[in-house]
């Protein structure tokens, strides 16, 4: 909708990322904000939410259908939640890459079990909560994301189906062996703070901008 408050975290992109944003501004209420590390440019945002929701996504985020984020909001509203991810899909890449992101989304499922995962990709949160949650911990390295998720009540979270898409673009700048170790050794240390205030060389790698939302 147009009316819907859209803004986007620049982390000193050098790609025209506030440019390209900023004409789109004839059609959605769209802002370009001050970002840095991931958790920083969601922190940001939030800040300036005055809604009972916000939705957090990655910048290379697609919806897969157009009433996702309506159903989630509706199932939010209904069951009273917390939080509320999707499933990632791949689009791009080969069929490795897409095997890697049905792994993360079974293992989203299977870890509700113990306690809810989702990833910065997809994440709507209720304000309220968030708040109270401190929001994303600014001094965590790498995994900020499943960090904050594992506070929420599993009662209070929920994986709608629908799906976003991302790219291959992991991949492509870690390899997938490397990938796969960090997302199983952070999920073997999920109770091990100091294991996220490292982050584990993922930013190291050159990957041009790095633009979040």
């Amino acid at each position: 909708m147009s009316s819907t408050r859209v803004l986007v975290a620049d982390a000193g992109s050098t790609d025209g990322t506030p440019e390209i944003v900023l004409s789109f501004r004839d059609r959605l209420n769209v802002s370009v904000i001050h970002g840095g590390m991931p958790s920083v440019g969601r922190n940001q945002g939030a800040a300036q939410a005055d809604t009972p929701y916000v939705l957090f996504l990655d910048a290379d985020i697609e919806l897969a259908e157009p009433y996702l984020i309506r159903r989630c909001v509706e199932k939010a509203q209904a069951r009273q939640l917390h939080l509320v991810t999707t499933n990632i899909l791949c689009r791009e890449g080969n069929w490795v890459d897409k095997l890697f992101y049905r792994g993360n989304d079974f293992f989203q499922y299977l870890s509700w079990i113990h306690r809810p995962f989702a990833t910065g990709m997809f994440m709507l949160f209720d304000v309220k909560r968030f708040r109270e949650l401190g929001g994303f911990n600014e001094q965590i390295r790498y995994a900020e994301d499943y960090r904050l998720s594992q506070q929420i009540e599993r009662r209070r979270f929920a994986i709608v189906r629908g799906g976003v898409y991302t790219t291959n673009r992991r991949f492509q700048r870690m390899g997938h062996l490397r990938v796969g170790w960090l997302f199983l050794w952070t999920a073997m240390n999920f109770w091990n703070e100091k294991h996220f205030l490292r982050d584990h060389n993922y930013w190291s790698e050159p990957n041009g901008s790095r633009t979040r939302a």
